[in-house]
């Protein structure tokens, strides 16, 4: 059950779509293949099969959980570096430490946020604290990467601490779907998240058979990921379960629909919904490096290599800590080569995290 509730939902301002509004067309829907991240953590890949060009201007999401750890199960991710964008990271259920070399950090949960700058370059650890990892529990939540524009790129890395308590909270017109506005602004009301690229960022609760109608930027792409529950999409109620992802394309309001009846482990629907202004720029993406070219990519590993993002605070050392810089790139894949896109083309493939 997502930390983030009301007992009164009435009492929340609600949000109307403007008479006369055009909803969004579906352009597709996908489903999300399943994998493992860092030392062993369960992820949906939310993003995988869609053109970067109708994401833009996010690179990637991973849903992590949803899973009961029992007690000596609960996994993170070792040091590893990134460059060139921001990484979000959202927890619905469950606890997690962050830890940077620039000096941010902290641990969050339960509808809490972590919103890391990369920017020109930081090496970071997201990890269960260790009580959590003797007793073990629900972990549940998503880290999402937004890109940066050239200009933004070499910025100095910052973090974000944002609290369950500070996201704002709607209701749906219908009164049936609680909606929280972690970044951006939604009809006039604004999530505590500064963001260097224009986006909006929400996560939504619809009761069964209840209806969000969603007004949203005309210039801002449209995703809709489904992380719990059944319910459609779009004014046709194209038909939509957990581990979906809905492109929406061209209109003024977004359109979700829960179904009448729910399984009884998941009795709402969850969504995440989120657009952004695209950057519309040539994308270089290799690992855990998203650069505009290849160049620059290759640039970003051998300043890694020779200690240019800086160097891991010191700490005592775990047993399963990598040895070496080799095992960290790791955590994001083997690369083999540099995937790029341009304006002109926006075609694109890339690297899993």
């Amino acid at each position: 059950m997502p930390a983030v509730t009301v007992s009164d939902i009435t009492v929340l301002p609600r949000v109307i779509a403007p008479m006369g509004a055009r909803a969004r067309r579906i352009k597709s829907v996908t489903t999300a293949p399943q994998g493992y991240e860092g030392e062993g953590f369960p992820v949906r890949r939310a993003f995988a099969g869609v053109d970067l060009a109708d994401l833009d201007p996010f690179i990637h999401l991973d849903q992590m959980g949803e899973v009961e750890y029992a007690p000596g199960e609960p996994k993170g991710t070792p040091w590893h570096p990134h460059r060139g964008f921001e990484t979000v990271t959202y927890i619905i259920d469950g606890i997690f430490d962050h830890k940077d070399n620039h000096g941010g950090g902290g641990t969050i949960t339960n509808g809490d946020t972590q919103w890391m700058t990369a920017g020109a370059g930081i090496l970071h650890i997201e990890t269960p604290p260790e009580h959590l990892v003797m007793s073990g529990g629900l972990f549940h939540g998503f880290q999402l990467w937004v890109n940066l524009p050239a200009a933004k790129k070499w910025s100095k890395p910052a973090y974000q601490d944002l609290r369950a308590r500070d996201v704002a909270l709607l209701s749906s017109e219908d009164g049936g779907a609680l909606i929280r506005v972690i970044a951006g602004e939604v009809a006039g009301h604004f999530g505590p998240g500064s963001t260097q690229t224009p986006i909006t960022l929400v996560h939504a609760t619809l009761q069964p058979g209840a209806e969000l109608r969603l007004p949203w930027k005309h210039d801002y792409n449209a995703l809709v990921y489904t992380l719990a529950g059944r319910g459609s999409v779009g004014e046709l109620h194209q038909p939509v379960k957990m581990g979906q992802l809905s492109v929406m394309t061209d209109g003024d309001v977004l359109v979700m629909k829960a179904d009448e009846t729910q399984e009884s482990r998941s009795p709402e629907m969850e969504i995440l919904i989120l657009g952004g202004q695209p950057i519309q720029e040539s994308v270089a993406w290799m690992g855990p490096f998203v650069m505009n070219t290849k160049a620059e990519v290759l640039q970003a590993f051998e300043d890694f290599q020779k200690g240019r993002l800086g160097t891991i605070p010191v700490e005592k050392p775990r047993n399963d800590s990598p040895s070496d810089s080799r095992e960290i790139l790791d955590v994001h894949g083997a690369p083999t080569s540099v995937i790029e896109s341009t304006e002109e083309k926006r075609e694109v493939s890339w690297f899993p995290n």
